[in-house]
């Protein structure tokens, strides 16, 4: 099949991602495992060759390549009434959920009844297990779905002959019968999984209990950090509003420190741009567990000031966000895009390598407790200028220093000053206005998701506790680095 687009229909650039292209052949080469997929940029002269015998085991493994998986791979595979069911799921020793969920090898990133099946049979089989096998004690609770899913990495896949999508994108599996199909085969693969491995099993019971305990622990704390945090209308104190309350209309600039804050404040529109400065270096959510990271200060004021709540999967599974459930299932997530406060969050941090470190934290919270607003091109980062370039009256601003020797030779033989600005706190009102806040000057950066495997890495290359990968990372790519304050 050969087609090209018509540019009566596609107007403006039809510029093609190879990234985006290649990310979705790889995905299907990992879900058929019996196809070799062949790409070949001809723009470029470079092939790429997609094949893995080892099928969504191989996809789990790549997912689980930076942690520390507790056991190898369980794979579950079984066909009924036309349907195919297949799995692979491995525990590692981090706190996040990783699950990946496909119909007819569509990405369903919203899951819908084939993870609502699988979560609860999940749930049932390791509780009946641990009460089975004396692991829990009587006095002792079930543990819920949060205990069992953390740090699990799950590829779930279903095909089936008639898909019910919620809607055109498909981006979520509607079929009923599949809740029960997938919960049946999933319950019968993971209850022989315990029973053939007793020492992998006790792994995985232990991990439980750990979370259950840790939850149970902080459980007066976090009960009153989520009610504050998630649940309650009023706002963080330092917040400072805006006066629409027309989300379409609105946009909150998460700013770095009280300086900038205060900078931002002056230079802001307040009818429709709201300011939260954040105090010092932000949690990194990808080493702490969700009791920890909702007692945090600041995470615990940008959930209130949003509006939307959290997930606690890293790729949501509770529809477009509005609260569903499994009957079965206990909910753990809270995110509800609708109730999002404003339609553009924009991250403004000081054009250094603080800076950079603070934005790449707080994206790692979206990416991993708030997810839809990256799908949904909620999120955006704001590009102030390292220098600024005054010429008489003429202001001339500069992203890099590529940039300044451009502005410098334009201005050749005049006399000129450069700032070099250390932080958005240097800056007055009107020159952090005209660059960064106000909608007809400043540079916005929209932060996309076209490849939720290869940011789930980087994410765990960059915050995660392994230390090699990320030297690694840093001496491949350290010749390419610029704007380097050191």
């Amino acid at each position: 099949m050969t087609f090209r687009p018509d540019r009566e229909i596609f107007v403006g650039s039809l510029h093609f991602h190879a990234e985006t292209i290649t990310g979705r052949l790889r995905e299907l080469a990992y879900l058929n495992k019996n196809v070799k997929i062949i790409f070949v940029n001809t723009l470029t002269n470079e092939t790429e060759t997609f094949h893995f015998t080892g099928g969504v085991v191989a996809f789990v493994e790549k997912l689980n390549h930076l942690k520390t998986p507790l056991h190898k791979p369980l794979y579950g595979f079984n066909q009924r009434d036309d349907c195919e069911v297949e799995l692979a799921l491995q525990y590692n020793d981090g706190y996040q959920e990783t699950l990946f969920a496909y119909a007819n090898n569509i990405h369903t990133i919203d899951g819908g009844t084939h993870v609502s099946g699988f979560r609860t049979a999940l749930t049932r089989v390791l509780n009946n297990y641990a009460r089975k096998n004396s692991l829990l004690k009587e006095k002792d609770p079930n543990f819920s779905g949060d205990d069992v899913r953390e740090g699990l990495t799950v590829v779930l896949s279903v095909k089936l002959p008639n898909p019910q999508f919620e809607s055109q994108t498909k981006v979520k599996l509607r079929n009923m019968e599949i809740d029960g199909l997938v919960n049946s085969i999933v319950g019968e693969a993971m209850n022989d999984f315990l029973e053939e491995h007793p020492a992998v099993s006790k792994k995985i019971i232990e991990k439980a209990l750990t979370a259950a305990r840790a939850r149970a622990a902080a459980r007066k704390a976090v009960e009153l950090e989520r009610k504050s945090a998630l649940e309650s209308s009023s706002l963080p104190g330092k917040l400072a509003d805006c006066h629409s309350k027309d989300p379409a209309d609105s946009e909150l600039f998460l700013v770095e420190g009280d300086s900038a804050g205060g900078s931002a404040k002056k230079a802001r529109n307040s009818r429709f741009q709201a300011v939260l400065p954040l105090r010092g270096v932000v949690l990194n959510v990808e080493r702490a567990r969700l009791d920890k990271i909702l007692s945090n200060i600041e995470i615990a004021s940008m959930i209130r000031a949003i509006g939307v709540g959290i997930t606690t999967t890293a790729v949501p599974t509770n529809g477009n966000g509005n609260g569903e459930e499994s009957e079965n299932e206990e909910a753990a997530d809270t995110f509800n895009i609708e109730k999002r406060r404003y339609d553009r969050i924009i991250i403004m941090t000081d054009a250094d390598v603080d800076g950079a470190h603070i934005r790449t934290l707080l994206l790692t919270l979206f990416f991993r407790y708030m997810q839809p607003l990256v799908e949904h091109g909620h999120i955006f980062i704001a590009q102030p200028p390292l220098f600024g370039v005054k010429q008489g009256k003429t202001v001339r601003y500069a992203m890099t220093e590529g940039e300044l020797e451009e502005i410098m030779e334009e201005f050749k033989g005049k006399r000129v000053q450069v700032m070099r600005y250390k932080g958005l706190g240097e800056m007055d009102a009107d020159e952090l206005a005209e660059t960064a806040m106000d909608p007809k000057t400043r540079r916005l950066v929209r932060v996309e998701l076209e490849d939720a495997v290869a940011a789930d890495e980087i994410f765990n290359i960059l915050m995660g506790d392994a230390v090699a990968p990320r030297r690694e990372f840093i001496e491949r790519y350290a010749s390419v680095a610029n704007n380097l304050d050191i």
